[in-house]
Parts: C-alpha cells; structure tokens; sequence
C-alpha cells in the first residue's frame, strides 16, 4: 500500500541561511525542480526521500529555541560512515548530541538546524 515517504516539509525563517545549512553544512543536494510556489523555499534530495524548507511566518511549529531535545519532534536520515558524518559537523561547528550507546542497535546523533528543526543521523 506504502511506498515511503516522498518529503518532510520543515519551517525556516531565513532562506539563504536554511540553505546554507543544508547545502553547505550537511552537504545535502538541493533539486533544481522546485516549482515557483510565489513564497521563498527549497527541496533537498536525500536518498529518495525530499526535504522541503518552507517560509512561512505565521507557521505554528517553530520550536522557539536550538536546544537539542531527542526526544522533540524530529526525522532520522541514515547516513553511510557515521564518523565522517560526526567529523564534518566538528569541521563545521555544528552542536550535536552523540548518542554512539543507547537503547537502539544504532549509533544517534541529533542536531538542531538554525530555527530549532531537530533531525537525527544514524548509522
């Protein structure tokens, strides 16, 4: 019945920072194949699932802080080399929670981008 997931869609306030984040920071793939919606916006291809950044300032799911709570909502990407992954978040300065022994059979880290959206990495 259930392919997948096809997007994630994530409130930002500040575009060219969001996309600094995502493209620069993560090193996620941004797809040139975003309709102009008439709002600011970006897609990000990851694996074969998308991110939507979005702009929208009457949103109602801004967290309201960064702080890392992994317990907060959030979505998981599963990464390929989990050190390398930690290695350019250090590279890049990126506050994380490094969650290498918990109650899963995988290695978790969590980060906040810059409007308090939390995502998980595992490997």
């Amino acid at each position: 019945m259930y392919e997948g997931i096809h997007h994630v869609s994530l409130l930002v306030s500040d575009i060219e920072r969001a996309k600094h984040f995502y493209s620069d920071v993560l090193g996620f793939e941004e797809s040139p194949d975003r309709p102009d919606f008439g709002f600011p916006g970006a897609w990000y291809e990851v694996g074969e699932t998308q991110i939507h950044l979005i702009v929208h300032k009457e949103g109602r799911t801004f967290r309201g802080t960064t702080e890392i709570d992994s317990r907060d909502g959030h979505f998981a990407v599963r990464v390929r080399d989990i050190e390398a992954f930690i290695h350019r978040l250090e590279e890049h300065e990126v506050e994380m929670l490094n969650k290498p022994e918990n109650k899963t059979e995988w290695h978790q880290v969590y980060i906040s981008d810059p409007d308090g959206n939390i995502i998980e990495f595992n490997k």
